[in-house]
């Protein structure tokens, strides 16, 4: 690790950054033939805000399969395994919480996939419920127990009724830490309670929703740009879906010697 007298965050954006998909809820939909294509247009036509959108969303789940057994969490988490992961995520993740870095994961997309990548970077403290943590499953499931070492802000489903076999249905509303336009509240909240300052911030993102972060942050990269908004709010852009490139930059930045 270096000598670093003040701390330093990256906060990551999940979808098209860490994960090489167009959207981890996608995902998800098409593993159950189904389509959001509706609650999506109403939301660009200003006719639905970012909450109704995600309860339509989990209604559209939920009512997926009428004439069969409902969807339990335990199908949705096997949903989202084999999720395409971006070339050089662990490493990139890996190498920044060696050199002393706090890592964030700030995205829209669904928390599982979030969590199964915190998970993978245990710290040495057993699992506990906390403020940007992870869940007990997920813990035990990669983490050996322990918690994580990376602090998670997504949005998703939520538990509803066990159903009397260690399953769970799923809640009629969903889980909204982050909000489309909202990421910069959530890096303020980060750079306030881990002593971290604006200067010290690095983001990483890939479209207009991350516009709020980048403004927050005092080294924001666009990765993989969804269009041409978010460029120019950005200090550097790499087009190559390869987070080894990010990565350089973060470590140049900072006077990092760079890694293999």
């Amino acid at each position: 690790m270096s000598d670093m007298a003040e701390a330093r965050l990256v906060c990551l954006d999940m979808d098209r950054v860490l994960v090489d998909h167009l959207s981890t809820w996608q995902f998800v939909y098409d593993g159950l033939g189904i389509s959001n294509d509706e609650s999506f247009e109403l939301y660009n036509q200003g006719l639905l805000d970012e909450w109704d959108w995600i309860k339509l969303d989990i209604a559209l789940i939920k009512e997926s399969r009428k004439d069969g057994p409902p969807v339990l969490d335990s199908e949705l988490r096997g949903l989202m395994e084999g999720m395409p992961m971006m070339t050089y995520w662990k490493e990139l993740i890996g190498n920044l919480l060696d050199e002393g870095f706090h890592v964030a994961i700030v995205s829209g997309g669904l928390q599982q996939t979030a969590r199964d990548i915190a998970a993978q970077f245990p710290s040495e403290v057993p699992w506990r419920r906390r403020w940007g943590g992870i869940d007990r499953f997920t813990a035990h499931r990669f983490g050996q127990g322990n918690d994580t070492r990376l602090h998670v802000f997504t949005n998703g489903w939520l538990l509803g009724l066990p159903t009397g076999d260690g399953d769970h249905h799923l809640a009629d509303f969903g889980r909204y830490q982050v909000q489309m336009d909202g990421k910069g509240s959530v890096v303020k909240m980060l750079q306030r309670r881990l002593g971290v300052t604006k200067e010290n911030t690095a983001s990483v993102g890939d479209s207009a929703g991350d516009i709020s972060m980048f403004q927050q942050s005092g080294l924001p990269i666009c990765f993989n740009p969804w269009d041409d908004r978010p460029k120019k709010h950005a200090l550097h852009i790499v087009e190559e879906k390869h987070l080894k490139h990010v990565q350089d930059i973060i470590f140049e930045h900072y006077g990092l010697s760079p890694t293999v």
